[in-house]
């Protein structure tokens, strides 16, 4: 990590009116130059003044400028290509969801989708020029995103939220977040209520925050309601579909199975029907994401993609409006959506 990332966030003006004593509008007036009037004393206009020496507060010129004059325009700025096949991709609803929004809030979206890095992702600078200030702020969504450029938006101080959480050391910038902590922990609490005791975590090979929550809030109930898992995907958080995993359902050892992805459920089952079981009446499986796509889907998660999308807008509106506001992450809940792969436990319940 670069000392780009490593630096603390910028002082805003709030901070300077904490310090000092004193209200933001007082602050915004000595800043503009309108401290001289008979509205801010001179003791207060010291104390301001002297917050902004120890802080070393430098005003935000996108923020005055912000303050001023807006364009009523919303950017919308994608780390991955998402057309021509955008109503299949994973981020079409939360894009409806912000151009629903942003229509009923009287705002235009601009879609900036260019400017490649060679290796299929896409960039917020072109030659160190930030892009996205022609528009007022900025929506982001990708599973890949630059952490260097967040980091530097961030300490820019342009208004911006990004979907799903990212983590990036000295910037805490806000995301609009869906809480697979609690629905993966909610998925275990079902199966778990039907009799089952010994279960196996299947992982996928993908890495980052969202897969970094669902993992979490697995271990999390499995501690709490006692579950044993001796699998490879929870033990030693090793990818794929193992031998010995399947060899534990066939024995009756394991009876349940929380999969991180649809594929490895898919292939779960196949090996489950090799061995002559079946879901749920030997297995019972529960997937952590939406597979209602399919024919018969699984007990799984489901997204919010358009609540998140437009709660997105506002947080984005908000900001803008207030440009030294606090600006704070939203968990958003997931919902937890019987598919007919849970049952009763009737194999290896009384281990």
């Amino acid at each position: 990590m670069t000392s780009t990332t490593g630096r603390q966030r910028a002082a805003r003006q709030s901070d300077v009116a904490r310090l000092a004593g004193v209200s933001q509008s007082a602050v915004s007036r000595v800043i503009s130059g309108d401290g001289t009037d008979s509205r801010i004393p001179a003791e207060t206009r010291d104390r301001i003044l002297a917050a902004i020496a120890s802080l070393g507060y430098v005003p935000n010129p996108i923020a005055r400028n912000l303050r001023g004059k807006r364009t009523q325009l919303l950017g919308v700025h994608t780390f991955e290509p998402l057309f021509p096949n955008a109503r299949e991709s994973f981020y079409f609803e939360f894009l409806l969801g912000i151009e629903e929004r942003a229509e009923e809030t009287r705002h235009d979206l601009v879609l900036f989708s260019s400017t490649g890095d060679g290796a299929g992702g896409r960039k917020i600078y072109r030659e160190e020029t930030n892009r996205l200030t022609i528009a007022d702020g900025s929506v982001l969504l990708g599973m890949s995103p630059d952490r260097e450029e967040l980091a530097r938006l961030w300490h820019e101080g342009y208004p911006f939220v990004h979907i799903g959480r990212r983590d990036v050391d000295g910037a805490p910038f806000p995301c609009i977040v869906p809480d697979y902590r609690r629905a993966a922990a909610e998925i275990v609490e079902r199966v778990h209520a039907h009799g089952h005791r010994r279960f196996a975590y299947l992982r996928d090979s993908i890495e980052g925050e969202p897969y970094d929550d669902r993992r979490s809030g697995y271990a999390d109930a499995v501690a709490r309601l006692g579950i044993v898992d001796t699998s490879p995907g929870f033990v030693s958080g090793v990818s794929g579909l193992d031998s010995a995993v399947i060899d534990g359902f066939a024995r009756g050892d394991t009876t349940a199975a929380v999969v991180e992805s649809e594929r490895i459920a898919d292939r779960l089952r196949t090996e489950l029907s090799a061995r002559g079981l079946s879901v749920p009446q030997d297995v019972s499986v529960a997937v952590l994401e939406d597979t209602s796509a399919a024919g018969e889907h699984w007990d799984d998660l489901r997204i919010p993609r358009k609540q998140i999308g437009r709660i997105a807008v506002d947080s984005l509106i908000a900001m803008v409006q207030d440009p030294d506001a606090e600006r704070e992450s939203v968990l958003v809940a997931c919902e937890v959506v019987p598919g007919g792969t849970i049952a009763d436990a009737t194999r290896g319940a009384e281990r």
